[in-house]
């Protein structure tokens, strides 16, 4: 027990935290940061990912109780993502160990920096989506949208499986392909149905990482401690909060994060931040410029979906 009061402890606390927040916030980044994070930590890969799922499975369910209140989820929904992410999910988690002990350690990180590469692409693709939709005049109806069952229970199948092996998956790779399959679909219910279908989803996901590695005690109690509290903070706060600055954040975060997986160096990290810091507002501003409206302005409106009132 005396290793909850080290330094490295601490450290884990702050950043889970942190991260909580986002997630509450955007009902994204949570496995796509903080796993990243722990492994920069020191934390091994297969040690982080198998905690920070167990962590998830309660934090993700105090944001989820928060939009169950705020009645902004859509039940029918979540229940075709968890048919399909959950028995996907537990199956993923022993992927990495049937195909190498020796080599499961670099495999893993292989396999993370290609998958926070390609939550990095879904979270600047969603942020375009959601400036067309909006600049198109677009407006969103009362009524739930249609749903599709079976494109449904596929997205949480994918999803659910890549969940399993990395711990990414559940709000970069799922509330991408939501946005795309129901487009009318409001943020807030967007975010809420994420978190309801994520809490069983993650539950599995870390069932079977238990079952194959286990958990560190030392790095789970204060994911735990700092995530809740903080899942908790950004989902009361995620109505009033501007979620845009945050994604074009996180995309910075997630894109260095995973070519730091890739085995990149110091010089080519500092390259692909200033890349992004100076090129990066250029090219939204153009982007901007193509759907009428200012480069660059502080109407924030254009840049999230409206919410239904």
């Amino acid at each position: 027990m005396h290793d909850l009061f080290t330094i490295d402890a601490g450290e884990v606390l702050v950043v889970s935290f942190a991260i909580g927040i986002v997630v509450g916030l955007t009902g994204m980044g949570g496995g796509a940061l903080m796993t990243p994070a722990l492994i920069l930590l020191g934390i091994n890969p297969t040690t982080a990912v198998a905690n920070d799922l167990v962590a998830a499975s309660v934090n993700k369910s105090v944001g989820a109780g928060v939009h169950w209140r705020h009645g902004s989820p859509n039940l029918r929904l979540a229940g075709y993502l968890i048919a399909g992410s959950v028995p996907c999910a537990f199956l993923g988690t022993f992927v990495t160990r049937l195909l190498g002990s020796g080599d499961e350690e670099d495999l893993l990180k292989t396999i993370l920096g290609y998958a926070l590469l390609f939550a990095a692409a879904s979270y600047a693709f969603r942020m375009y989506l959601q400036l067309r939709h909006v600049t198109s005049g677009n407006t969103i109806p009362d009524e739930d949208p249609q749903l599709r069952p079976l494109l449904t229970i596929g997205i949480g199948a994918v999803g659910g499986f890549l969940v399993g092996i990395t711990s990414v998956g559940s709000g970069s790779v799922i509330m991408i392909a939501l946005l795309l399959l129901y487009p009318t679909l409001s943020a807030v219910k967007l975010v809420g149905t994420d978190l309801v279908q994520a809490v069983p989803l993650v539950v599995a996901a870390a069932v079977g990482q238990v079952i194959n590695h286990g958990v560190e005690w030392s790095v789970l109690i204060p994911l735990i401690i700092g995530g809740s509290p903080g899942t908790f903070l950004g989902s009361k706060i995620a109505r009033w909060v501007s979620q845009s600055v945050i994604r074009r954040g996180i995309v910075i975060v997630l894109t260095m994060s995973g070519a730091k997986m890739l085995g990149a160096s110091s010089d080519a990290l500092l390259i692909i931040a200033g890349a992004m810091l100076l090129l990066g507002p250029l090219a939204w501003g153009f982007v901007r410029q193509t759907r009428g409206i200012p480069a660059f302005d502080n109407n924030l409106a254009a840049w999230r979906l409206p919410e239904r009132k």
